[in-house]
C-alpha cells in the first residue's frame, strides 16, 4: 500500500513541474550545477505512503490502549518532522528556526512515551537507568538523524538507498522483537522508498527534499527506540549506527573541518567522500553503487550487532574503523580527512579572513535588496572582491559579459588561483570565473574565499530577482521613482568610486567623484 501511494503521488508531482520554482529562486542551491533542477517534492510522496499505511493499520489492525497510543504518537510526530522540512522546501525556515522546530517535535514525541529510559548492558546484563539524561539521550537521539540523513543527501540516490537499507533492517528488528507496527511501518517504507528511488536513482528526476529527508531520519530514530522495548536492548540503538557509519564518519569530519576552519558548520562544500569519488573520474551511478556496497556490508554488521545483542559491537566497530583507515588510504582521502593537525596549525589567521569574507557576503545581500539594476549590484560585487585580493572577475549573463580587473593590473610574476563557478535561475544559466592572488597565501583558504564570494553573488543575485520580480540581466533597471535618481556606480579598481552623469525626471543633474 505505501509503494502503490507514493508511486501515484510521484507520477502526479513529477507532471507538475515548476512547483518550487520560486523556492529555487529564493534560495539557489550554490553547489548545484546548471540544469533544470527536478522537483523537490518527492518528500510528499514517500511521507504520503506512509499516513496510507498507517491509516489502515490502526483502521483494521486490533491495536491494545498502549500500543495504539505508541502509533499515533509516530504517526503525529513523524509527520510533523516532514511538514518542519516541507516548509524549508518551499519557503526557507533559516537554520536556527529549523533546529527550534526539530527540539520541539523530540520534546513532543518524548512527552508522548517514545523515550530511552534505560540501557542494558550486552556483556553482563546489568540495566542502567538513565533518569533525566535519558530526556536529553532521546531528544538527541530523535534530532541527530534527520539531519544526517539531510546532510548525506547530496548525490541522486544516495540517501534514498540508504534509508532504504535502514528501513528493510528495522523491520527485521521488529518482527524478531515482536513489534507490529514498528516492522509494518519499516516494511511499508521500503516499498515507498522503492517507488521513489524508481525515480530518484542517477539521474534523478526528483529529490526527496528537506521534507523527505527529515522525515525518514526522524522515522528510523523513532523506530529504533520503540523496537528497543524502551531502550532496554541496547543493540537496537546500535545496529543502524552501523549501516550509517560511512556517512557518520564523513559528516563528522566535515563539521570539524568547518569548525576550525570558522565557516558554518552546515554549510555545504564539495569535500564528501561522493565529490572526491567523482573527482577522481568514477561517474554518478557508479560512486552511488559503491556507497549502496559498502553499506550493506556495514548492514551486515548490524544484523550482527542485533543477533549478539550488542557483544559483538566492540569488534565489529573496530572493524568499520579499520576499514575506513584503509579505504582513505586507497583512494587518497586521508590527507583531506585527516588534515586536522594542518588546518589547526593556521586555523587563527584563516578564521579571521573567512570571517570577513562572510560578513562581506551577508553586506552584499543586503544590498542586493536596494540596488536598482543587475549593474549596480555588479559594482557592489567588485567592492566585495577588492577587498579580498581578487585581480580579476569574468561574469557572463544571458544578455552578455562583464569583466572587472584590480587597478593597475595583474603582476605577472605572482601566481594566482582561478576558479570557476556555474548558476541557474529560472531557466537561465550565467557563470563567473574568479582569481585571487595566490602567492604566501594557503590553497585552501584561495578555495574557500572563491566559494563564499561566488556564492554571495549568487544569493544577493536570487535575492534582486525574486525582490523585483525581473530577469537576471545586465540590463534589468528598476523603473525609477519621479524625482528620485539612480546613479550606477563603475569600480576603477582603486577605492575611489565614478558615476556618468545622468538627468533624472526632475531635471537634476549629478556627478560624483
Amino acid at each position: 500500500m505505501g509503494a502503490a501511494a507514493a508511486y501515484l503521488l510521484i507520477c502526479l508531482i513529477h507532471s507538475s513541474p515548476g512547483l518550487l520554482e520560486r523556492r529555487r529562486v529564493e534560495s539557489p542551491q550554490f553547489h548545484h550545477g546548471p540544469k533544470s533542477e527536478p522537483s523537490r517534492l518527492g518528500g510528499l510522496a514517500i511521507a504520503g505512503g506512509f499516513v496510507a499505511l498507517s491509516i489502515a493499520a490502526l483502521l483494521l489492525y486490533p491495536f491494545d490502549e498502549a500500543q495504539g497510543h505508541m502509533a499515533r504518537m509516530v504517526f503525529c510526530s513523524g509527520l510533523a518532522m516532514f511538514l518542519l522540512g516541507f516548509l524549508d522546501d518551499v519557503r526557507p525556515l533559516g537554520a536556527k528556526k529549523k533546529l527550534l522546530g526539530q527540539i520541539v517535535i523530540a520534546a513532543f514525541a518524548w512527552c508522548g512515551g517514545i523515550q530511552i529510559e534505560t540501557l542494558k548492558n550486552p556483556f553482563d546484563g546489568h540495566i542502567f537507568q538513565l533518569g533525566a539524561y535519558g530526556s536529553g539521550l532521546t531528544i538527541l537521539w530523535l534530532i541527530a538523524l534527520p539531519n544526517l540523513i539531510n546532510l548525506i543527501d547530496g548525490i541522486d540516490g544516495l540517501a534514498g538507498g540508504i534509508s532504504l537499507m535502514l528501513m528493510a533492517l528495522l523491520s527485521y528488528v521488529g518482527i524478531a522483537n515482536a513489534c507490529f507496527y514498528p516492522s509494518l511501518c519499516a516494511a511499508g517504507m521500503v516499498g515507498a522508498i522503492l517507488a521513489f528511488l524508481r525515480f530518484n536513482f542517477p539521474p534523478a528526476r526528483i529529490y526527496m527534499g528537506d521534507g523527505g529527508a527529515y522525515f525518514l531520519g526522524f522515522l528510523v530514530a523513532v523506530l529504533s527506540i520503540v523496537n528497543s522495548h524502551k531502550g532496554t536492548i541496547v543493540a537496537s540503538l546500535l545496529a543502524p549506527l552501523f549501516v550509517l557509519a560511512l556517512p557518520i564518519l564523513d559528516v563528522a569530519l566535515a563539521i570539524a573541518r568547518r569548525g576550525l576552519k570558522g565557516l558554518p558548520i552546515f554549510r555545504p562544500d564539495r569535500q564528501h567522500i561522493h565529490h572526491h569519488l567523482l573527482a577522481i573520474g568514477y561517474s554518478t551511478r557508479k560512486v552511488v553503487l559503491s556507497m549502496y556496497v559498502v553499506t550493506l556490508v556495514f548492514l551486515s554488521f548490524g544484523v550482527a550487532v542485533f543477533w549478539t545483542r550488542g557483544r559483538w559491537a566492540p569488534i565489529l566497530f573496530g572493524i568499520v574503523c579499520l576499514a575506513c583507515i584503509i579505504s582513505a588510504r586507497s583512494f587518497s582521502f586521508s590527507r583531506e580527512w585527516f588534515a586536522v593537525g594542518r588546518v589547526l596549525g593556521n586555523s587563527l589567521e584563516m578564521r579571521e579572513s573567512i570571517h570577513h569574507a562572510l560578513s562581506l557576503g551577508r553586506w552584499l545581500e543586503i544590498e542586493a535588496a536596494g540596488c536598482d539594476s543587475v549593474e549596480n549590484l555588479w559594482s557592489d560585487f567588485q567592492f566585495m572582491l577588492l577587498k579580498l585580493n581578487f585581480v580579476r572577475a569574468n561574469l557572463i549573463l544571458p544578455n552578455g559579459r562583464r569583466e572587472w580587473r584590480k587597478g593597475g593590473g595583474a603582476d605577472p610574476s605572482i601566481s594566482f588561483a582561478v576558479s570557476r563557478h556555474e548558476f541557474f535561475f529560472l531557466g537561465q544559466a550565467s557563470s563567473m570565473e574568479l582569481a585571487i592572488e595566490g602567492k604566501n597565501v594557503d590553497p585552501h583558504l584561495c578555495y574557500h574565499l572563491s566559494e563564499i564570494a561566488a556564492e554571495a553573488w549568487q544569493k544577493s543575485a536570487a535575492r534582486w530577482c525574486s525582490r523585483h520580480n525581473l530577469p537576471l540581466c545586465f540590463n534589468s533597471r528598476v523603473q525609477s521613482q519621479k524625482g528620485r535618481a539612480y546613479v550606477p556606480l563603475v569600480w576603477d579598481g582603486s577605492l575611489s568610486l565614478q558615476a556618468p552623469r545622468r538627468i533624472t525626471e526632475s531635471g537634476y543633474q549629478f556627478e560624483l567623484f
